[in-house]
């Protein structure tokens, strides 16, 4: 498909407002009972909020931010603020006041939605004196709300279109290393991507999302968002993490994605109820095992889901397989927010675990001599903002260089085998790539996260933190459990990458605490220079899994 013939997020806005203006695109709890929004009826809203932001008299192209968790209103701000002919910066509703204030200024942003977030009054105090905020319609933040601008404004009756080449939005990275960078994409990125992605996943207007994922995040932003807005669907969304499990449930998505995190979490809910010892016996038996499927997808609310995904960091093949024995076939992608996850995906019935899929349409990949995944695509984004130098730094003769290292198979499937700045030399010169190894150790169901380090160590060490079946579990017990694991995974592992201890940390790693970026990935830098100390003391030990004490210091 060539350029000309995408259609931009706007122009699909228009028409599903007009095809569809009946049909609810929204659907929401909220104190108990469920709302929906129309087509029509999130246009006029849509509209109502675009005429005063441009009642605003700000310059073509202003920054205009959104902090909150997922709601109708999120989407509903961002296409208001294009229709308005200005640029959205979402910011993620789990973020510190310092890093709200360091966005918020980097990006010169000088109006601000505010919808809902656990800890606002945390982050109210890094919004800066002159940015001008609205809120959404509960939670009393003190500003003026969505409901009023829709009173007193009228809605904007033209269908204001955007060109390709305009700045659409700019989504700060979560930061696995220093200060977040401003990824810049313009319209041409969401046109590309939307219209690609929804064909090929052969999505429609009778799907149904549940959006629960940070929507600042691009492959929420992508998936829920851009291609719900492409196919017409309908998107749900989760009041609460006590709510999670009963709205998911109501919504019965067809389309749904997690991280490796969640279908972690979710897998250990079933064993909770259902051990797998049972749970083996009962998918043995032909009739039996058809009944148990379907209940236990029921009982998530995923019994109706065509598309099960995941992304944003490794997935273990045990826990793909795992999900496959009870019918439900989790496909992974990969992508970055610099090509706005726009790269490899699996197809249903195509799928192959281990990889993350194949090229999509448009998109050219080639390795780096270094091994690296390099990227060309339409959806590339158009640079780090106010970071010229960066920019320049992470493009090689167009193609984006993504850090990661990969390998592709004779039909063009790839590997993601490790990072390329992840790589840490032992004391005996060799170098460990800590990604597969971490894969590994976290088939146990008693690890919740693993980081494998040990530069300049003789042999790297593995740090724990125990899931809640491990922490329920006596002290014996895990020892035992995790020197079998290193004993039966260590033959697997060239011997100059096999972990030598397995440590297992006293504090949880979290957002809170800055181990943790918004979207679960572990910070290794924060992990190795909170623990660097011990690790000589750790190695010296006789035991093969060691009991820290040591609390976390931020």
């Amino acid at each position: 498909m060539s350029t000309k013939e995408y259609r931009t997020p706007l122009e699909m806005f228009y028409k599903w407002e007009k095809e569809k203006a009946e049909s609810p695109v929204f659907k929401w709890p909220q104190d108990g009972s469920w709302h929906e929004l129309t087509w029509e009826q999130a246009g006029d809203q849509v509209r109502r909020v675009a005429k005063a932001l441009k009642d605003l008299d700000l310059p073509a192209g202003s920054h205009i931010g959104i902090l909150s968790k997922n709601c109708p209103y999120w989407i509903m701000t961002d296409i208001a603020i294009w229709m308005a002919g200005h640029v959205s910066v979402p910011l993620y509703p789990n973020l510190t006041a310092e890093t709200v204030n360091t966005i918020l200024t980097h990006s010169n942003t000088k109006v601000l939605f505010v919808g809902k977030l656990d800890g606002w009054e945390d982050m109210k105090p890094g919004i800066p004196s002159d940015v001008k905020c609205f809120s959404y319609p509960y939670g009393n933040k003190g500003y003026e709300d969505w409901t009023d601008l829709c009173a007193k404004n009228e809605p904007i009756t033209e269908n204001i279109q955007r060109e390709y080449e305009e700045v659409a939005t700019i989504i700060y990275t979560s930061g696995t290393t220093g200060v977040p960078k401003g990824v810049i994409h313009n319209f041409l990125s969401f046109s590309c991507a939307g219209e690609n992605g929804t064909k090929l996943a052969q999505l429609n207007p009778n799907d149904r999302f549940f959006s629960y994922l940070p929507l600042s995040h691009v492959a929420e932003r992508l998936l829920v968002e851009t291609c719900g807005l492409y196919c017409g669907g309908l998107i749900y969304f989760a009041e609460s993490l006590d709510t999670f499990v009963d709205n998911l449930k109501t919504a019965r998505p067809t389309v749904f994605l997690s991280v490796p995190r969640l279908w972690t979490k979710f897998q250990m809910g079933i064993l909770g109820k259902l051990p797998q010892k049972k749970l083996n016996t009962l998918l043995k038996i032909p009739f039996v095992s058809g009944l148990i499927k379907r209940k236990v997808l029921k009982g998530l609310g995923l019994d109706q889901a065509r598309i099960a995904a995941t992304g944003a960091a490794p997935i273990s093949l045990t826990l793909l397989e795992w999900w496959k024995s009870l019918g439900l076939t989790i496909l992974e992608g990969y992508g970055m927010t610099e090509n706005f996850a726009y790269s490899h995906l699996n197809l249903p019935n195509e799928e192959k675990f281990g990889f993350v899929g194949q090229a999509m349409p448009g998109v050219n990949v080639r390795l780096s001599d270094e091994g690296e995944i390099q990227i060309k695509n339409e959806c590339l984004m158009d640079g780090y903002y106010k970071e010229p130098v960066l920019t320049d730094e992470v493009f090689a003769d167009g193609y984006l260089r993504t850090g990661d290292q990969g390998s592709i198979d004779q039909n063009g499937y790839l590997k993601i085998t490790g990072r390329v700045k992840d790589l840490f030399k032992t004391g005996k010169g060799k170098y460990v790539v800590p990604s597969p190894i971490e894969l590994k150790i976290s088939k146990s169901s008693l690890i919740e996260q693993v980081c494998v380090a040990g530069n300049g160590l003789p042999q790297p060490i593995a740090l724990i933190n125990l899931s809640e079946d491990g922490k329920n579990r006596s002290k014996e017990e895990v020892t035992q459990e995790l020197q079998g694991l290193m004993s039966e995974i260590n033959p697997t592992i060239d011997h100059h990458e096999r972990p030598e201890k397995f440590i297992i940390v006293r504090d949880d790693w979290s957002v809170e605490n800055n181990v943790l970026t918004p979207t679960m990935k572990i910070k290794r830098n924060v992990v190795e220079k909170t623990y660097q100390e011990s690790f000589e003391g750790w190695y010296d030990t006789s035991s093969k899994v060691i009991w820290s004490d040591q609390p976390f210091l931020q």
